[in-house]
């Protein structure tokens, strides 16, 4: 079973950038597909992007389409959430996971995706 470690969360401004990572332990990452969530406080969690085991596809939550772009590297078993224009509502932890299933592409419930990583915070001042 896959490992999940997130890193490169922060405090950042409105309109600013941050990168987030994913490393992932397991020799079989290269074919997961992979995904963000994030849950802001006294929210639910929230699903944000996913991408496909080979990286051709993606899809994302209306709120982040344009701002926010996932990305992989099967070498390095990472995946990657470049945030762009972040927003005071962008503020949350950030979890990467496995998932979706084969068969589930386009979910965005939570019971079709893990494990979890621990999290890691991205704050948006205003």
């Amino acid at each position: 079973q896959v490992q999940l470690v997130e890193s490169g969360g922060g405090l950042v401004q409105a309109g600013g950038s941050l990168t987030l990572s994913c490393a992932a332990s397991g020799r079989t990452f290269a074919s997961y597909n992979m995904a963000w969530f994030r849950q802001a406080p006294g929210r639910e969690r929230e699903f944000v992007t996913a991408i496909t085991w080979t990286g051709v596809s993606t899809y994302y939550i209306e709120s982040v389409r344009g701002r926010f772009a996932i990305s992989r590297d099967n070498a390095k078993n990472t995946v990657y959430l470049q945030m762009n224009s972040l927003k005071p509502e962008d503020t949350a932890i950030y979890y990467c996971t496995s998932g979706p299933p084969k068969g589930r592409w386009g979910s965005t419930r939570t019971s079709d995706f893990g494990p979890w990583g621990q999290g890691t915070q991205v704050t948006v001042s205003s």
